[in-house]
């Protein structure tokens, strides 16, 4: 049997940190190792504990989440961040997945979705909450039918293509079909965006694409 996820929650609402802590230790596969009630102790807390994933609120006093988020993944890359918040608006989520989070929830998860999210960060997965997702499918809207003049950080027109289709939500073998190419060439055309874009994952490439007005 594997061992339990290790898990730091980070909040600043005591009722709420001290409910999520009861809900995730009925978990046989979760186990909490350390709490934190705002940003610079939630940094603290993954520095002192090397948990598997820190869940993390956004709207906490002295460092922010999105600021926690950014300290964690930099000084601890095999660290994952789930965000769980009330804060659905575009900014936030763009704001979060940039610094790093792998997953974004809101607080109206139920106890299966946040276990799911911690176990898919974990694995380097990226989930997204379904309003959240609903949001940036909105925003993308349809790719564009043809690219920029001038595309950011050396992208290619077919690169660009290839990240709008990301922003869509689509994987790597619906891509494939849209575009009438192998998977593996996908893969290649992913793999040289994240490099040129600096991302980390898709999340982060999606919220390149809307930073930069790709999307």
């Amino acid at each position: 049997m594997s061992s339990p996820l290790r898990v730091v929650v980070a909040d600043d609402q005591t009722i709420v940190r001290d409910g999520l802590v009861a809900l995730l230790d009925l978990m046989p596969d979760l186990e909490v190792v350390a709490t934190a009630s705002d940003g610079a102790q939630a940094v603290e807390r993954a520095r002192e504990h090397a948990p598997d994933v820190v869940l993390m609120d956004l709207g906490m006093p002295n460092v922010d989440g999105v600021e926690a988020t950014r300290r964690i993944v930099a000084a601890q890359p095999d660290v994952a961040v789930v965000v769980l918040t009330t804060y659905v608006d575009d900014a936030s989520i763009l704001r979060a997945l940039q610094a790093g989070a792998r997953g974004y929830l809101t607080k109206s998860a139920g106890r299966a979705d946040i276990a799911r999210a911690l176990h898919a960060a974990a694995a380097n997965q990226v989930v997204l909450d379904a309003d959240v997702q609903a949001r940036l499918l909105s925003a993308a809207g349809n790719p564009a039918p043809s690219a920029p003049a001038e595309l950011p950080d050396g992208l290619t027109e077919r690169e660009a293509d290839v990240l709008r289709l990301i922003a869509k939500g689509l994987s790597n073998h619906d891509i494939a079909r849209e575009l009438v190419v192998s998977v593996a060439t996908v893969k290649t055309h992913v793999n040289h965006l994240f490099a040129k874009t600096g991302s980390r994952d898709r999340a982060q490439a999606v919220a390149y694409a809307h930073r930069t007005g790709l999307v």
